[in-house]
């Protein structure tokens, strides 16, 4: 599988964001990837204004996630990214989606807010209550994961279990003391523990660090992005997979039973 991350600077202007991403997956069409994984919430932010999330939400059948299902159409690249939609009054949520050939096939609602290191999601995002669904790409499973999810290893072993080979995860990961080697250390150990691919995606930016990585099933950054705007890619293969597992049979060999998600 060819995978793509396309990372940039997400604008207030959902007009602006609707056309980078359509270029980025313009882009990775023509370079024949298979799977682009974009940023979390390209729709629209304001760094000042954190209510803007509140004020610039649209519904799936909204203009910006038409325009891109309308960019898809007649293509086969699968095309995942975070939006935030609405969801009563004064609260959204943060939802996965992953768009082909002009039809959306599958959702996630992010189950881990992001009420940590001064900042608390949850003032304006209600949490998911589903383990998101594994879909296929070129033949390889791909589970689906939204940036603060990466701390919580149990949501990677539980799609690793279900049978994914690979975790994407759309981020806006922000900067301060030791984040981005959080977010190294954080993506390549849900890679090893569980012998699966991660593309993880980050949006860049004054607010986040970019920084887009794809990791190997044992820990080994194979494609990596600058702190700025960039489209890189990597080939993700079956058989480094399958060999990962035949020496490091973590998944055969635990102990512990599947994860499961426990109610709010």
């Amino acid at each position: 599988m060819k995978v793509a991350m396309g990372q940039f600077a997400v604008s207030r202007e959902w007009q602006a964001n609707a056309a980078v991403c359509t270029d980025l997956m313009n882009r990775s069409q023509a370079s024949g990837a298979d799977l682009l994984v974009l940023p979390e919430n390209v729709l629209a932010r304001d760094n000042a204004d954190p209510d803007y999330v509140l004020k610039a939400a649209q519904p799936l059948d909204g203009p910006f996630v038409s325009q891109l299902r309308t960019a898809s159409r007649g293509h086969l690249l699968t095309t995942i990214m975070s939006v935030h939609v609405p969801d009563g009054a004064q609260k959204v949520r943060n939802v996965l989606i992953v768009i082909r050939d002009g039809e959306i096939i599958a959702e996630y609602v992010k189950l881990h807010l992001y009420d940590a290191f001064a900042m608390q999601e949850s003032q304006r995002v209600n949490a998911g209550d589903a383990v998101p669904p594994l879909i296929e790409v070129a033949g390889m499973r791909v589970g689906l994961m939204t940036c603060y999810d990466v701390r919580f290893p149990e949501l990677a072993r539980r799609l690793a279990l279900d049978g994914a080979d690979v975790l994407v995860l759309p981020s806006a990961w922000v900067k301060g003391p030791l984040k981005e080697m959080h977010w190294e250390l954080l993506t390549a150990a849900r890679a090893l523990e569980n012998t699966c691919y991660v593309v993880a995606t980050g949006e860049c930016g004054p607010r986040n660090i970019g920084n887009s990585l794809a990791i190997d099933p044992l820990g080994v950054v194979i494609a990596k992005a600058p702190e700025s705007a960039a489209l890189v890619f990597a080939e993700l293969d079956p058989q480094r997979i399958a060999y990962a597992r035949s020496v490091l049979p973590v998944l055969e060999n635990r102990r512990f039973a599947p994860p499961e998600l426990q109610p709010r």
